[in-house]
């Protein structure tokens, strides 16, 4: 599979999940304060969730974005939200690694699935495998748990019930990570993502920082990034739920662009709106308002990052 060299922030080959049967899950509403209860019919829901999903995906493929597209099944509503269960690497020493992840949810936990693991492992044969601390309730949700700076190394993690402080210390100690967690703070729970909060390019970065119990986090981030902080009401709104990816918007040469769903782009301010500019000409923003609102999670969450 194509990627970048080590340190990139970003690569240029994209993994999505057309779902099977997109729903609601119960499963996940008591951590996920952003999900809304199904209030049609389920298989309409799911015809809008897969025109949405479509509609993303051939918006990427047109900007240049290399895309694998694989298949969901019906007993896993949250499969769009590939990027939870597993991640692919590229280490210090410039092989690729992939990483299988521990689920909350028993629906989720099903995500993991044999056919997709041996289709990863033609590419990434280097695995890291978490999964087995379900057997002890611990949880380390991928990057949703994990926002990585990759290009210094350095992993922040928003506690939650889906990310466990033990795992991610050793997560960060097996990949030459630097570790910097932090709590949160939102309508009276964790925020149940870091990638919720957050997002990470090469050199902007965006936080929700109206929902974070210290500013520590905003200090360490801003020594490496000019730094776009957002207020909750924003962050309702899936702004910090973006990635930078790599595309040829002109057919030709490589660029970094943001991807930012319409919701999000559409809550930020002009001031917020032109620093965004001016670091990404092309800011990638789906409209996928059935997928936000019963899956409670956004435009980045859909995007498996294939290294």
């Amino acid at each position: 599979m194509s990627g970048t060299a080590k340190n990139k922030q970003s690569t240029n080959h994209i993994m999505v999940m057309e779902p099977g049967l997109f729903h609601a899950n119960p499963q996940t509403m008591p951590t996920n304060s952003y999900q809304h209860e199904d209030d049609a019919d389920t298989r309409t829901i799911h015809q809008k969730a897969v025109m949405e999903f479509r509609t993303f995906r051939d918006m990427l493929a047109e900007k240049g974005v290399i895309i694998t597209t694989v298949k969901g099944v019906p007993d896993s509503p949250d499969d769009i939200f590939c990027n939870n269960w597993v991640s692919t690497h590229m280490t210090e020493t410039g092989k690729p690694r992939m990483v299988l992840y521990p689920m909350l949810a028993p629906n989720r936990q099903l995500e993991r699935r044999a056919d997709l693991i041996e289709f990863l492992k033609r590419s990434y044969k280097d695995v890291q495998d978490f999964s087995l601390h379900e057997q002890h309730h611990k949880y380390l949700e991928s990057t949703g748990a994990l926002c990585l700076d990759r290009v210094n190394r350095i992993a922040y993690h928003a506690r939650s019930e889906r990310s466990h402080d033990d795992l991610a210390k050793m997560w960060c100690k097996m990949n030459g990570f630097e570790h910097v967690p932090f709590d949160t703070m939102h309508r009276g729970k964790p925020v149940y993502h870091t990638d919720v909060v957050m997002w990470i390019g090469t050199e902007l970065a965006g936080i929700c920082s109206e929902c974070l119990e210290t500013r520590d986090v905003i200090a360490k981030l801003t020594q490496t990034h000019d730094v776009i902080e957002f207020t909750n009401e924003q962050m309702e709104h899936f702004c910090g739920n973006s990635l930078q990816v790599i595309g040829y918007p002109d057919g030709k040469k490589a660029q970094e662009m943001l991807v930012m769903s319409a919701s999000g782009f559409n809550a930020l301010n002009q001031e917020q709106i032109e620093k965004i500019r001016k670091y990404y000409k092309t800011v990638i923003t789906p409209d996928i308002p059935t997928i936000e609102k019963y899956g409670g999670g956004s435009a980045r969450c859909m995007l498996l990052e294939l290294f």
